[in-house]
């Protein structure tokens, strides 16, 4: 068939596994879930987090490093305080896998 194009789908790119095991790895301990649960309404200042969750500011700072590595929290500092707040683009990492796992969402 001399002249005819054949369409062909675009698949979307897959995830890079790497990044998804971290933000999986970052989503697998309860006192980084309960910081993303505080952080769901805004940004707070990490002074405010250790009240709220009762942990000490060095024990939050371990997990909150290790979602921000995740690409799950962003940090911005005003002085000598860190704020906190969710980086939408690291849910997107979380809710693309999950889609692309969920076989209701395939296509036939």
């Amino acid at each position: 068939m001399a002249g005819v194009k054949r369409a062909t789908a675009t698949r979307p790119t897959p995830p890079d596994p790497a990044r998804v095991a971290r933000c999986c790895h970052a989503l697998s301990d309860e006192t980084r879930l309960s910081i993303l649960e505080c952080l769901k309404d805004g940004e707070k200042c990490v002074c405010n987090l250790t009240g709220v969750l009762g942990a000490e500011q060095s024990r939050l700072s371990f997990h909150l490093k290790v979602l921000r590595d995740a690409g799950l929290v962003a940090a911005r500092r005003d002085g000598r305080w860190m704020h906190y707040s969710i980086e939408p683009r690291g849910l997107e990492v979380i809710r693309d896998l999950v889609d692309r796992l969920d076989p209701r969402r395939r296509k036939p």
